[in-house]
């Protein structure tokens, strides 16, 4: 199939191995910034913060929470341009939602006296949540939206990416803490440029299930 998108998901892969020489350009990670920004999530919760890891003293940081686990995932914190770290917040209330809907009248999208109307939606949160006001299952899956949406926008920008589910959210909530304010993080993602001699991954053939066997048209 010919198609842009296609394209881009055909050539995207789990880079092994980046060239810690080769850095994201500014208008590159513009973009990115804006793509994490415009992310989907239920009834627009939004209920993410997205750390991006640049320095050398927070690649260092980040290093570091390899410390006791994951540590295949561990030389990707300083030879990768980049890492986002993708936290979502474990206990979503009514207050963090008040400032969706005071950003859609703020824009015109909601009108001033239908404020607590909009508050409505909110019922999809409390179906989401414990006794104890933990909907982290609910906020991670929206924050997945997000991840993917970045996985395809560094597809079309060319930019190599590495998935990391392999990380140390305790060592990461604890190096990270003033970053993250109560954020938990349980993923990550690594971004730059492949190493063309020593990524073994990258002339593999991607091997997917057929079309037949995941969908289903009725």
């Amino acid at each position: 199939m010919s198609h842009e998108i296609i394209k881009d998901l055909e050539a995207r892969y789990t880079t092994k191995q980046y060239d810690a020489e080769k850095r994201i350009s500014a208008d590159d990670l513009a973009v990115i910034y804006e793509s994490l920004r415009l992310s989907a999530s239920s009834i627009n919760s939004q209920p993410w913060k997205f750390v991006v890891i640049e320095s050398d003293a927070a690649k260092q940081r980040f290093h570091d929470t390899f410390a006791n686990k994951f540590q295949f995932n561990q030389k990707h914190a300083k030879t990768a341009s980049h890492i986002i770290l993708f936290a979502h917040k474990t206990h979503y209330s009514r207050d963090d939602y008040a400032k969706v809907i005071d950003q859609d009248v703020k824009i015109g999208r909601t009108p001033e006296e239908n404020r607590e109307q909009a508050f409505g939606a909110f019922a999809f949160v409390d179906m989401n949540t414990d006794e104890q006001g933990n909907n982290a299952a609910w906020t991670k899956a929206q924050t997945y939206i997000a991840f993917g949406n970045t996985l395809h926008t560094l597809a079309r920008l060319g930019i190599d990416s590495t998935p990391m589910e392999g990380v140390d959210h305790e060592l990461i909530s604890e190096l990270f803490a003033d970053e993250l304010e109560g954020y938990q993080c349980d993923v990550a993602l690594a971004m730059g440029y492949r190493d063309e001699t020593n990524d073994y991954n990258a002339p593999l053939p991607k091997s997917r299930l057929a079309a037949e066997d995941v969908v289903t048209v009725l």
